[in-house]
């Protein structure tokens, strides 16, 4: 990877456009594409990697601070999860949550209304460690759990108990991407 001062040459030395296109991604909160495309254009003629490319970005991120248009965070009271959940097609059979994880936010909790039409899923709100502790409040006790999944079971229990159906969390208390997923024999 490139020292400091070699990634800001480095960046100083890109045209315009490209460093223009990327502020755009990070402006936007595009994480994944602004990094895609300092490799892209950066990996064959400057052996710039992933690595490189993410420090950038993150100066980047770090440069513009308030103005980046961060992605919403989901919703995590009741009266708004109804709606999202109201919305669906298909009948609601169970409240699900389960777990997924990325580079950015490490894991998090998805919470979905699973209905009785496969094609018809709908996800309520992504619960990352930052979302639930601010839900929470910082000062509670998780009990040794990850917050996302405290949060998932308080607000996901208690939408399933609003609306006459089952919850479901295969793994709440140790993050498992490949916990057994609800289905209907279950």
């Amino acid at each position: 990877m490139l020292g400091r001062q070699a990634r800001t040459e480095w960046w100083e030395r890109l045209p315009q456009g490209i460093r223009d296109q990327v502020d755009g991604y990070v402006l936007q909160d595009a994480l994944f594409p602004a990094i895609r495309l300092l490799v892209d254009v950066g990996l064959v003629r400057d052996g710039v990697g992933i690595a490189t490319a993410k420090a950038i970005v993150s100066e980047r991120y770090l440069h513009f601070g308030d103005r980046i248009a961060r992605t919403p965070e989901s919703p995590l009271d009741l009266e708004s999860l109804a709606v999202r959940a109201g919305g669906t097609a298909g009948r609601i059979l169970v409240i699900e949550a389960f777990w997924d994880g990325d580079t950015v936010h490490d894991w998090f909790v998805v919470l979905q209304a699973v209905t009785d039409r496969p094609d018809e899923q709908r996800s309520l709100a992504t619960i990352t460690w930052s979302r639930a502790e601010r839900y929470l409040g910082e000062d509670s006790g998780h009990g040794g759990r990850h917050p996302a999944a405290v949060a998932a079971e308080q607000v996901g229990g208690a939408l399933a108990a609003r609306l006459g159906v089952p919850f479901h969390f295969a793994s709440p208390d140790v993050p498992d991407d490949e916990a057994p997923r609800w289905n209907p024999g279950s």
